[in-house]
């Protein structure tokens, strides 16, 4: 279990409205370094890869930078993810990151975060 290092990407296509942030390579157990995300008003959470048996990615936040807490997609559906897909990110928190939750030796799962800069 290991926390995984975030890798930055910006500006997007020139535009430095936006940033792209990706956790490579998580396996069952690791959380994701924890991104400062409190001036980016727009968020979306992209996960590829390899869930194995039962592989689960939730996207977690905290105000108090201790307490974490799953978070919710725009209908307030807790965002825990089983197959590849993008979801929308509800809330705004000081700080994000991905926890692998389940799954088994095979899980290899790629998190990516679009976040756009509120104006």
């Amino acid at each position: 279990m290991a926390t995984i290092a975030y890798v930055q990407d910006f500006p997007i296509n020139g535009n430095s409205d936006f940033m792209r942030i990706t956790w490579p390579l998580m396996a069952n157990g690791d959380d994701g370094q924890p991104f400062i995300l409190a001036q980016y008003a727009d968020r979306s959470a992209q996960v590829e890869g390899t869930f194995g048996a039962g592989g689960v990615c939730v996207i977690q936040g905290t105000n108090d930078s201790t307490n974490w807490r799953t978070l919710n997609d725009p209908y307030s559906n807790v965002i825990s993810i089983t197959t590849a897909k993008i979801e929308a990110v509800s809330e705004l928190v000081v700080q994000i990151r991905p926890k692998v939750t389940a799954g088994d030796g095979t899980t290899s799962l790629n998190v990516t975060m679009l976040v756009r800069k509120s104006h």
